[in-house]
């Protein structure tokens, strides 16, 4: 069946990441051999730019230039975290039917599939012949349906590349590391650390994320022991952990936050801001030391660090995931194919084909992934708590690729 002919705009929206252009160049792509698109209009920030009816002619944009701007990081038409009101809905309708838009595009995480889901629901109630597709995209990799998203695989490259290099750094000179990893409510990204372990006493030797309960104590324990057997200690610890010992299960950053009477930022989706500072990571640094250099314990002198990944997992170059990059784009390529060809609105999923890594492209209602996440399955977490399993290994592994060397002489091999 053929589309509605008209006008199409797309936006971003949410975090950048690494191949979040990939997926805006995949839209453009599409909609200029779909047949029925005449103008694809580029929202800049999002929601605010269909609001204000500042847009870019993307079909005007030139094709070496959108090469290059595929393969750079961030958001090119710019970002914004902005859940619309329903007055804000009208207004958007308004926009987009002075402009003949008959297509609505957003790239971005659950918070972006809630606005495009508001959008649809305000549309069918106004009775505005609008297509809404929502294109994924987190590197958090907590959309509900769907295998994997698209800015994942990239930021678990940086992540899994970081803590390759604060091994070997900590190899060089032992001592206690805490890295603080992004992951509001789900893993995935701190689980990724584990991807740069070769040898067998390779760090991260300790990994801890939401989905399990964080004790202090028992995370004292865990850093003794490691401390004790391999003379170091590297640990990965999610921004999101959650304290065990709160009725409420809030995270160990919030009830910091609260303790100290700081402030605690939330976006207009009410989310909790953790990234940005290196609270936590001190945080747990001082416990460390406070913890374990006494009599009886691992003793004076004992050499602590901390440091906080923050916004860096997010959009650096150079460690892109070809695999990333490729679905990415083509996950914008379909959200268009399938607005056109099947008249209908919903979300870009992948679903993992078994046997050698493939993914094959489906959508689903955007219903299934406004809004709510998902956590890493039980079966990707060790059962004490402070590990990955090699399930999570063989699941991440094709989406990150290959890492840099990680060698060793001879003789220091033990």
């Amino acid at each position: 069946m053929a589309g509605i002919r008209g006008n199409a705009v797309v936006g971003q929206s949410g975090g950048p990441t690494a191949v979040i252009n990939q997926s805006l160049v995949g839209v453009i792509e599409a909609a200029r051999s779909s047949g029925v698109i005449d103008r694809l209009l580029g929202a800049r920030h999002g929601v605010k730019g269909i609001l204000r009816e500042d847009f870019v002619d993307l079909f005007a944009e030139p094709r070496d230039v959108l090469e290059e701007v595929a393969r750079t990081p961030s958001s090119a038409l710019g970002s914004v975290r902005q859940k619309p009101k329903a007055e804000d809905c009208y207004k958007m309708f308004e926009a987009m039917r002075k402009h003949g838009v008959r297509y609505y595009f957003y790239i971005g995480g659950n918070d972006s599939a809630e606005t495009v889901h508001i959008v649809n629901q305000a549309a069918k109630q106004a009775k505005y012949d609008l297509r809404c597709f929502h294109v994924p995209k987190t590197v958090d990799n907590d959309l509900r349906v769907t295998d994997h998203c698209p800015g994942y695989g990239s930021a678990a490259r940086f992540v899994a590349s970081a803590f390759l290099g604060d091994n070997l750094d900590n190899r060089a000179l032992p001592g206690i590391k805490i890295d603080v990893v992004m992951g509001r409510n789900a893993g995935f990204l701190t689980a990724a650390s584990a991807l740069a372990r070769k040898w067998d006493d390779d760090g991260p030797h300790l990994v801890y994320v939401p989905e399990r309960p964080f004790f202090l104590d028992r995370f004292l324990a865990d850093v003794e022991e490691v401390y004790r057997r391999l003379g170091r200690c590297v640990v990965a610890v999610s921004e999101g952990i959650i304290d065990g010992t709160d009725p409420l299960k809030r995270t160990v950053a919030e009830i910091m936050a609260e303790k100290s009477a700081r402030a605690i930022e939330k976006d207009t989706h009410a989310n909790i801001q953790l990234s940005g500072s290196g609270a936590l990571g001190d945080w747990l640094a001082s416990q460390v030391k406070d913890g374990l250099s006494v009599e009886g314990r691992l003793g004076l002198g004992l050499r602590v660090r901390a440091d906080t990944l923050g916004y860096l997992q997010r959009s650096f170059p150079g460690v892109v995931s070809e695999v990333d990059a490729s679905e990415a784009r083509e996950c914008g390529r379909q959200a268009v194919a399938m607005a056109t060809a099947k008249d209908c609105d919903g979300s870009v999923v992948m679903i993992r084909e078994p046997g050698e890594y493939r993914v094959r492209y489906e959508y689903t209602e955007l219903q299934n992934v406004a809004r709510e996440t998902r956590s890493m399955p039980d079966s990707f977490l060790a059962a004490d708590g402070n590990n990955v399993t090699e399930a999570f290994l063989e699941y991440a592994r094709p989406l990150v690729g290959p890492l840099p060397p990680n060698g060793r002489l001879l003789g220091m091999i033990r």
